[in-house]
């Protein structure tokens, strides 16, 4: 699967009213505590790779997700490979990855106000130590990526963020730059 998402620093509230307004979807909040691992035998940095382990909690309760990242495509959009699945427990997931020699690079926390609109999936996200930012994402096969990027652009317009700045970077690149 290919993640095809645009990031822009945006004001919550100007954007809620304009997802309300245009009929989204809520879909709940849901915190987010992602780990970033280095590997032993590659530089994920180098490469615009990243593992992640993520632990995210809703109204539901947890789950733990393990994700590999690919390195970005080329475009106006963040697009890349995303391989991801759930694991049962993060403490032996990450042991598991320790005993392996991956070892913790960072972490970042988030909680996201989840929206589905236009085919696509808007959060408002509030990153610690970051601040406010709003991303617009669609998961999709290879074959409709370039559909993707051009949905996700269209609804970051409808959404009144057209001029916004476009972040290409991840929440753990702009800490680090931080």
């Amino acid at each position: 699967m290919y993640e095809v998402e645009v990031k822009v620093r945006a004001d919550h509230d100007l954007v809620r009213s304009n997802l309300e307004a245009a009929g989204a979807t809520a879909l709940g909040t849901i915190e987010q505590v992602d780990v970033y691992f280095d590997a032993p035998h590659r530089d994920f940095a180098a490469r615009d790779e990243a593992l992640r382990l993520r632990e995210q909690t809703d109204s539901n309760g947890s789950t733990t997700v393990l994700t590999h990242k690919g390195p970005r495509l080329e475009g106006a959009t963040k697009t890349r490979t995303e391989h991801e699945t759930e694991v049962g427990s993060r403490d032996e997931m990450q042991a598991a990855l320790t005993a392996l020699g991956f070892s913790p690079a960072a972490t970042v926390e988030k909680t996201r106000d989840r929206y589905a609109f236009e085919d696509c999936t808007v959060t408002l996200d509030r990153v610690a130590g970051l601040g406010e930012f709003v991303e617009v994402e669609a998961i999709v096969t290879e074959d409709a990526i370039e559909r993707a990027q051009d949905r996700v652009t269209e609804t970051l317009e409808n959404l009144g963020l057209g001029d916004a700045e476009r972040l290409q970077t991840s929440y753990l690149d702009l800490l680090a730059a931080d």
